[in-house]
């Protein structure tokens, strides 16, 4: 997707230890039309599928999620990191390492939002690792619910994390594609469709 790539090539800051720090249009700042443009892409990816329910995970995934699911016409349902007192006390929950907070985190869905009926496409702000991903994908198992495939707006695909959802036979499709970050470049892919 050309507009994403040049927004990450233009905005996107490599911290180091794998980190893009893409703020200004994503993860603190949300550039609404780019994030529109980026559910209509993703959307377009898995449109041959009997998806029922989009599945994300709270914050940064929330707004990809929400607009693909716009496109595709089903609810959002985002895995909350702390308990409110709304949810009932049966729940499913997994944890997942934060990359960018450097600890696990909980990640919690309720039993109201996804069950056995339900197909689910995972939408996520970043692949990296899978790890969000796989914690996800175990809700779902936890639920009966079954995992069509994964989308993501940015992929580090040097990371591996593609490689192990596609051993599972996921379907995974990323709106930008990063195959190499270095202090002075970030190197994307030139075809991200796939």
């Amino acid at each position: 997707m050309q507009q994403l790539n040049e927004r990450i090539q233009n905005e996107g800051l490599n911290l180091g230890r794998g980190i893009l720090k893409v703020d200004s249009f994503l993860n603190h700042q949300v550039d609404p039309a780019l994030m529109l443009a980026v559910g209509q892409t993703l959307a377009r990816q898995f449109d041959d599928l009997p998806i029922t329910k989009v599945l994300t995970a709270e914050i940064s995934g929330i707004t990809p999620a929400v607009m693909t699911a716009l496109e595709l016409g089903v609810p959002v349902v985002y895995a909350r990191k702390q308990k409110p007192i709304t949810m009932p006390k049966q729940v499913y929950r997994q944890m997942a390492p934060s990359h960018t907070k450097g600890h696990n985190v909980e990640l919690l869905v309720s039993p109201e939002f996804l069950g056995a009926d339900d197909t689910v496409l995972i939408i996520d702000d970043f692949l990296a690792t899978g790890n969000t991903i796989s914690a996800l994908i175990q809700i779902c198992q936890q639920a009966q619910a079954t995992v069509l495939g994964v989308g993501t707006v940015i992929e580090k695909r040097f990371e591996g994390g593609r490689e192990r959802l596609e051993s599972i036979g996921l379907r995974v499709r990323s709106a930008a594609i990063i195959e190499k970050m270095t202090a002075s470049e970030i190197i994307l892919a030139k075809d991200s469709s796939s």
